[in-house]
């Protein structure tokens, strides 16, 4: 069975508490307790504040499902950074901190569960292959596990998520038998398995028997996009994706697009430069001309397409925050942030072209009826909890309008 709770990281305009009374009104039976900087902050939280939280807990008689250790919590702007992959060892100190935090504010509310993510591969990996990510990461797990004690049913959670280090189910499935502990098992994330895994149900039914926590949230198909340095031999499928190709030498891009073959740039491109254009175009079989577009014209303020902007441009592995940074003007320019959009559809960088942008369950393409059978016949037994930090500020809106549409879904005892 799937019980119905809602994370407080889509209620962060409220008080804490007052966000605990809102989940209650709105019929939920769990609550996931988020980190949140300026809502729930593991560093500033007291033992009074947690006796509230706690007194709260019980007066409503909301289960703690789930605490959540924040990846936007250290800095918002460069979110599940550092990284229990980082390969600086203070970075994934600081990481592995705040999830021991988490496993005694868990202890203290009576939760079981704590979830983390893997986080991303970044240029620094990739300048230093020595580095195992993958033997970093089950490290640090193994450190964060030594917080929980031998007496207590507390387990740490990998949740998966699109272009992490740990991005499939199957993935996360295969860490969770690496680490070899009863008490670090699988968090699903139903919007991430549909961008992730082209036959998401069946990956669910795989992963099932190890997973002990779920979010729930609807997407759907996108215009899928994918940024990558130039270099010798790049692969083009356009029929899978677009490709914006970076290069270092001018901080110049070029967009590999049947419709829109466009080279961004701030200077007229040198002759050696349009042959290589024109030798990326040949090789993805486009014979469109290409033009280019003044880097310097394009607009680099704020819109209403931030929220989708960033969320895709923080999933893209193995560049430099400058270099997406970098990217994002061209990325607002072809959805139309000030004028008419040259792509309609929201930007993803997912292994299936689902955007990975949390929306209201019901309102996307996502089969959430199918999903829960394939859960609950691999054994699944636990709370599936409504994350939509997108939403937080019509967040009475997608509180209960989530609820109507996942209690109506029947589940089978």
């Amino acid at each position: 069975m799937i019980r119905l709770a809602y994370s407080t990281f889509g209620l962060t305009r409220l008080p804490f508490l007052d966000a605990i009374d809102a989940v209650a009104r709105a019929g939920y039976e769990g609550i996931e307790i988020s980190f949140h900087r300026d809502q729930f902050n593991p560093f500033n939280l007291s033992a009074d504040d947690l006796d509230a939280v706690d007194r709260k807990l019980k007066e409503t008689g909301l289960v703690p499902a789930c605490v959540a250790t924040a990846a936007h919590f250290f800095t918002p702007q460069r979110p599940h950074e550092p990284s229990l992959s980082a390969l600086d060892l203070a970075g994934r100190k600081q990481r592995i901190d705040l999830i021991r935090r988490g496993v005694r504010v868990a202890r203290r509310l009576g939760s079981r569960l704590v979830t983390f993510g893997s986080g991303f591969l970044r240029p620094e990996h990739l300048a230093n292959p020595g580095a195992d990510p993958l033997e970093l990461l089950t490290d640090s797990i193994h450190e964060c596990l030594r917080e929980i004690h031998a007496d207590e049913d507390i387990t740490l959670l990998i949740e998966p998520e699109p272009g992490m280090l740990i991005e499939t189910l199957d993935q996360g499935v295969a860490l969770v038998d690496a680490v070899g502990s009863s008490r670090f098992a699988l968090h699903v994330d139903l919007c991430h398995a549909y961008c992730s895994d082209r036959d998401y149900l069946a990956a669910l039914g795989r992963a099932a028997p190890r997973t002990r926590y779920l979010h729930v949230s609807d997407a759907r198909a996108g215009w899928n996009l994918k940024i990558v340095a130039d270099a010798r031999h790049l692969a083009f499928d356009l029929d899978f994706a677009s490709t914006l190709v970076y290069f270092p030498d001018t901080a110049d891009f070029l967009l590999v697009d049947r419709e829109y073959p466009f080279y961004f740039c701030d200077e007229t491109p040198t002759a050696a430069r349009r042959a290589r254009i024109e030798a990326l175009l040949a090789a993805a079989g486009i014979a469109k001309a290409w033009r280019p577009i003044d880097y310097s014209g394009l607009y680099a303020g704020a819109s209403r397409l931030d929220d989708e902007i960033f969320t895709y441009l923080i999933s893209v592995p193995g560049l430099s925050f400058d270099v997406l940074g970098r990217a994002r003007p061209i990325v607002a320019f072809l959805r139309g942030a000030t004028g008419d959009a040259l792509v309609s559809r929201m930007v993803a960088n997912t292994l299936t072209g689902i955007v990975h942008f949390h929306d209201i369950p019901g309102s996307g393409t996502l089969d959430l009826p199918a999903s829960f059978k394939a859960l609950n016949d691999g054994g699944f037994n636990g709370f599936g909890t409504v994350e939509l930090y997108h939403h937080v500020d019509s967040w009475k809106q997608a509180l209960d309008a989530s609820y109507r549409h996942l209690a109506a879904i029947p589940q089978e005892a």
